[in-house]
């Protein structure tokens, strides 16, 4: 048998599936880990957990399924976007990584405008500078840490130092450096413009490829470690909304999905580099060759919902354990009876600022219009309800770039929720759609290594031959009306709190 392995190295989360080459799911495991905020706005967490995770998770999946090391011929490696992991000499981490989510360099972006303008950083990089990307935290480090960032000697991504940990490699691939602020967008290259005028040494940097060409193979302590071969390949992989794209299907024109995981995401694919010029959705690479994708992102999507549980919803968590059932469908069956529109009751889901359209690290979450009248349920529906407004914001933008897209999927732990669907069904007013592989980036990224490995022709074949459709959800039309008020309700609100939130985050 030929087997393959895709690791998801999520924010919460590791997942590691061991799939067969028809995409079957054989065995899988996951381990989670911290997360570290030891700053309103920020986000870090700790290398050395990923790696821990990553070699537990792939230990346990080749135990499970029996595979002989030599039948793993693949892995690909999927990851959070954006976070820096600096190593020093002798390839230690330096400092805790500083995640995505993470909104501490509003300075070090005006430096970056400050140094070439804003629609030059677009034409090369295809965005803006941004808080959450990972030049900007570079800068920072440097401005802050100067010592750490003397002793750095490479610079990787959080998937990409999983790469090291297994390969010795030092190495990303285009859509996931797409992410850094760094890369030659419509080239598929290191922008030596950027890099000279951030005065970043290229060197620090390592090689780029494309998503599905073989990296490296295994290391012989890893594989004794995990029960691989070191002739095991490594691809390059993807970043996770790109590895997501690919185990969803979403690899030629006219497709798109949207994903709700900690973040929420719209993304559609295009053969062609389409750049928005004000810069509110990101153009980057896509995990298929010589193809892009444009992605709309709410910082705060699936954190939203986790965020109200964990804290005002105790009662649901002891309920659930009684049950045995998941939170998340007694959430799910109490917010169905609530209208749309939760009675006049509307959330911004601005918790870690917002990307998409405002690109704003200031802004902050808020309940609007809340009455003696609003339960819990209420407001569950209403966070779930801004998320969905949010999301909405970015297909609207993608629509506006002449994206055509005929089909919507939806993903992410979110994407599960049929009330979720159904809220975005109405409010993008076209079917949403799942699929009935359910390990997205996780699959994803074994595709993309079963294509550098020659099991599969190309990432389009495989992915016409592995993934089906399992569900379709229909826009309500006697809800759409309704959404399209409070969704214009919805977006008023940032334009009038936008100065108050600055003045909120100088106190």
């Amino acid at each position: 048998m030929e087997y393959l392995i895709g690791i998801d190295v999520g924010t919460s989360a590791t997942k590691t599936v061991l799939f067969d080459k028809k995409g079957n799911i054989i065995a899988s495991a996951s381990r989670e880990y911290p997360l570290y905020q030891p700053h309103n706005g920020w986000a870090e967490q700790k290398p050395e957990d990923w790696r821990d995770a990553v070699i537990a998770t792939v230990e346990e999946v080749v135990k499970k399924s029996g595979a002989g090391k030599d039948e793993v011929k693949g892995i690909g490696i999927s990851g959070q976007m954006h976070g820096l992991v600096m190593l020093d000499e002798a390839g230690n981490v330096i400092r805790p990584s500083i995640i995505w989510c993470d909104q501490r360099t509003g300075e070090e972006v005006e430096e970056m405008l400050e140094i070439m303008p804003r629609e030059r950083w677009i034409e090369i990089t295809a965005n803006p500078p941004l808080t959450g990307w990972t030049a900007a935290k570079i800068l920072w480090v440097r401005n802050h840490e100067p010592e750490n960032y003397e002793r750095c000697r490479h610079i990787l991504l959080p998937k990409d130092y999983i790469r090291y940990i297994l390969t010795g490699v030092f190495a990303t691939e285009v859509s996931d450096a797409s992410g850094m602020q760094l890369l030659d967008v419509p080239n598929r290259c290191w922008s030596d413009e950027v890099l000279e005028k951030l005065n970043i040494d290229k060197s620090l940097l390592g090689k780029v490829y494309e998503s599905c060409e073989v990296t490296g193979t295994i290391l012989p302590d890893i594989a004794e470690k995990t029960g691989l071969s070191t002739e095991t390949k490594v691809v390059g992989g993807a970043g996770d909304n790109a590895a997501a794209a690919v185990g969803t299907g979403v690899v030629k024109d006219g497709t798109a999905f949207t994903t709700i995981g900690t973040s929420g995401v719209v993304f559609a694919h295009s053969s062609q580099v389409t750049i928005d010029p004000k810069g509110r959705v990101h153009t980057c690479c896509a995990a298929v060759p010589g193809t892009w994708h444009v992605m709309g992102v709410t910082q705060a999507a699936g954190l939203s919902l986790k965020w109200f549980k964990d804290n005002f919803c105790q009662d649901y968590v002891e309920e659930a354990a009684r049950q045995d059932v998941d939170v998340y469908d007694l959430i799910n069956r109490d917010i169905a009876n609530i209208p749309a529109g939760s009675d006049k009751l509307i959330y911004l889901p601005y918790l870690m600022g917002e990307r998409t359209p405002h690109l704003d690290p200031d802004c902050r979450g808020v309940f609007f219009g809340l009455s003696a009248i609003h339960t819990k349920a209420h407001m569950l529906r209403a966070v779930m309800e801004g998320v969905s407004y949010s999301l909405s914001d970015c297909n609207d933008i993608l629509k506006e770039m002449g994206i055509d897209v005929d089909s919507m999927m939806a993903c992410g732990g979110g994407g599960k929720s049929p009330v979720w669907r159904q809220m975005l069904a109405d409010l993008y007013d076209c079917s949403v759609n799942t699929v009935r592989q359910t390990e997205g980036p996780a699959l994803g990224v074994a595709i993309l290594a079963g294509v550098g490995c020659g099991i599969y022709e190309s990432v389009e074949e495989a992915c016409d031959e592995l993934i089906s459709e399992a569900q379709s959800t229909g826009a309500d039309s006697s809800v759409v009306g309704k959404y399209k008020a409070y969704h214009e309700l919805y977006k008023e609100l940032y334009g009038n709190l936008k100065n108050s939130y600055k003045k909120l985050a100088a106190l």
